[in-house]
């Protein structure tokens, strides 16, 4: 008989917690942009390229964390991951050199990878139940979008009372607390017995010879420009090229009175707006092919971002961009990790998913490092954002042709 399980596991509150502060700590980088920059004379590209690794890192970091989690256990490889990322952001606080940022923002990277999707939807891909698992994915994901909620306001406020360093160290601090919660941390058997019985090359090399996985790895691509480009650039960007914020108007009344605090708010919005679309995803992926929701998802944002940059920057046109790009965000995240689960089993989800998240990554690494060095060239990210509009075209397009069906060569596992 099929495993019964309830929705909400201790697996999955524990993940939540983990995936949350780590994810509030990743979106504030973007509001560090301007005071850092100011404080040493950089370019824009400088800590841009700091953020680009960051995000490179983490791509190369979560296949090979994934792997760790399958060798040694889930809770060895997420206080690895938990111990790095802090190491990263207390050598941070004190680098006074680009290249230092550079460095250290690979330990940031590679924490963020121990302690975030490839690890943790693996493990409460496991612990949930065939008819759960699609939602449950979906609610560790949209903890990332309450992080995101939390992190950059919080940042904001924490930058008003003290240095960005000092910020640095706080928030190192509150990711090694997510060890506290790694008691919820156990999941049972990750597979069938005969999923067990097949090695990891075994899987890896069927993987490989998919089409399907192929164009799920290239369409991941545009996820990860999109994304890593808003949140590294998009405070800057309101702050430097939107209106004014209307005195007496809804904005005072919330207390926005700057374009900087607009910027923290805008990226907070796509938090909570991500919440709701992330839990719909989850709830479809239930009910329709996964490559046609991925492939509306991308049409969508690449609409949205056309007409946002196509229209004058107002604070009104933030808003409603952040609250539509905010439902697309990470709604092709449990989308992307079910997929896989369904086409090649729950044993080496993680360390599929990470190989697959590389690509998100790699394009995460491009969206910021291109919004720095194109902005030092243009002044502006003109260019960036209509390369973000290709990008996701593309993906829209090249999920299609993905083959939904779980592979020939081994017993089906459900997802």
């Amino acid at each position: 008989m099929p495993r019964t399980t309830p929705l909400f596991t201790p697996v999955l509150i524990g993940g939540c917690l983990i995936i949350l502060v780590g994810f509030a700590v990743r979106s504030s980088f973007g509001v560090f942009q301007i005071p850092i920059a100011e404080e040493f004379g950089w370019l824009r590209s400088e800590f841009s390229l700091a953020i680009a690794i960051q995000n490179l890192a983490w791509g190369i970091g979560q296949p090979i964390f994934g792997a760790i989690a399958e060798r040694i256990g889930d809770r060895r490889a997420i206080v690895l991951g938990a111990v790095t990322y802090a190491a990263g952001l207390v050598l941070s606080s004190f680098a006074v050199t680009p290249a230092a940022h550079h460095i250290y923002e690979v330990l940031v990277g590679f924490g963020i990878a121990g302690t975030g999707f490839g690890v943790i939807l693996a493990v409460v891909g496991r612990a949930s139940s065939d008819a759960n698992r699609s939602m449950s994915l979906a609610i560790a994901t949209a903890a990332g979008s309450s992080g995101q909620i939390v992190g950059p306001p919080v940042a904001e406020a924490l930058l008003s009372v003290m240095s960005w360093q000092s910020v640095f160290l706080v928030f190192a601090a509150t990711v090694l607390a997510v060890i506290l919660v790694l008691p919820l941390m156990r999941a049972p058997e990750p597979a069938t017995k005969a999923e067990l019985q097949e090695s990891m090359g075994t899987i890896l090399g069927r993987a490989a010879r998919d089409p399907s996985f192929t164009l799920i790895f290239v369409g991941f691509f545009s996820c990860g420009y999109q994304l890593a480009f808003i949140t590294a650039h998009f405070p800057a960007f309101v702050t430097e090229l939107c209106g004014p914020i209307a005195p007496g108007g809804v904005l005072h009344g919330l207390g926005i009175t700057t374009t900087s605090g607009l910027g923290a708010l805008a990226i907070a919005m796509i938090g909570f707006f991500n919440i709701l679309g992330t839990l719909t995803a989850g709830w479809a992926g239930n009910l329709f092919p996964r490559k046609y929701l991925l492939a509306g998802i991308y049409t969508g944002r690449t609409i949205a971002a056309a007409l946002f940059i196509a229209l004058p920057i107002t604070p009104a046109s933030v808003l409603i961009f952040s609250a539509v790009m905010g439902a697309l965000w990470l709604a092709t995240v449990p989308l992307t990790s079910g997929l896989i689960a369904h086409l090649y089993g729950l044993r080496y989800m993680g360390t599929l998913y990470g190989i697959v998240f590389f690509s998100h990554q790699l394009g995460g690494f491009m969206g910021v490092w291109l919004g720095g060095r194109l902005y030092d060239l243009y002044g502006n990210y003109t260019v960036v954002w209509w390369i973000g509009v290709g990008v996701g075209a593309f993906s829209a397009l090249v999920h299609l042709p993905v083959r939904e069906r779980p592979s020939q060569l081994r017993p089906a596992a459900a997802a």
